[in-house]
């Protein structure tokens, strides 16, 4: 069986990634719920940081590890991983509404006409949201730990980004149960919880790839990492940046994650 390099930091920061809903879900009790433009930033930087080190570094890396091993046929393998990354993303949403409901997230306490009914609308968009984070932090987890067990500084980069756009995610978590159960420690464990599938997709991920995947192969599973958080970018992150703040305030935060990982990647390589 292949064990990866640096699997214990992989997994560590995989797990700190995934337990930054913890985080939201702690901000959720603090922060202005009409007024989140601040996380609009911090999605935009997020999104800045996954397309720069997908298509700037992921990418290149994949190509000059299938190379060796594959001669002129390494690009074709490189754009298939990239596209089935894009696929299992796609199917995920598929099957999966959307899992923040702005209306709800920013207006919590908007009159209904039946109390009992608002509550139980409330927990259980909460409850739908936290499954929901659940499926799609599975391939996340799976990314973070792969992209460090190649390379470390890559690595460190991915998990920031994935770390910045769960907060978000566990207010989205802690936002409706608190609001329905007046239970703050309810709301934290959601939040929290929803962030658990992320190690388990690194653990799921180093014994799928140790078992059936030849070393000579892992190029093709980081072009299909590229892929996914691509997709995340495009499909999540630059909408939600947009409706908690502006489209102006999600291009400063794209901008900003985009030169200082940029930064990152030059003072540490």
């Amino acid at each position: 069986m292949y064990i990866p390099e640096n699997i214990g930091i992989a997994f560590s920061l995989t797990m700190l990634a995934g337990l930054t809903t913890a985080i939201g879900g702690a901000i959720a009790f603090v922060t202005k719920k009409d007024n989140l433009k601040v996380l609009s930033l911090g999605l935009g930087f997020s999104a800045g940081v996954m397309i720069f080190i997908s298509l700037v570094d992921i990418i290149p890396e994949a190509n000059k590890m299938l190379q060796a091993n594959f001669g002129d046929s390494y690009k074709w393998l490189v754009f298939g991983g990239f596209i089935l990354g894009l696929l299992i993303s796609v199917i995920i949403d598929y099957f999966l509404p959307d899992h923040v409901d702005t209306d709800e997230l920013l207006h919590p306490d908007a009159p209904e006409e039946d109390n009992h009914y608002k509550h139980y609308k409330l927990q259980r968009a909460g409850i739908l949201t936290a499954v929901a984070i659940c499926v799609h932090n599975f391939p996340e987890g799976m990314a973070t730990f792969l992209t460090t067990t190649q390379n470390i500084t890559l690595g460190i980069s991915v998990a920031l980004a994935i770390a910045i756009h769960n907060i978000p995610e566990g207010i989205a978590v802690a936002l409706p149960i608190y609001h329905s159960t007046g239970k703050k420690r309810y709301a934290m464990l959601y939040a929290a919880m929803s962030g658990i599938t992320e190690p388990i997709g690194a653990l799921v991920g180093m014994f799928i790839f140790g078992l059936f995947v030849p070393q000579i192969m892992v190029g093709c599973l980081m072009a299909m990492v590229a892929g996914i958080m691509t997709y995340i970018s495009f499909d999540t992150l630059l909408p939600l940046a947009k409706e908690y703040g502006n489209w102006h305030l999600s291009i400063v935060g794209i901008m900003s994650g985009i030169l200082f990982i940029w930064l990152s990647l030059i003072l540490l390589g």
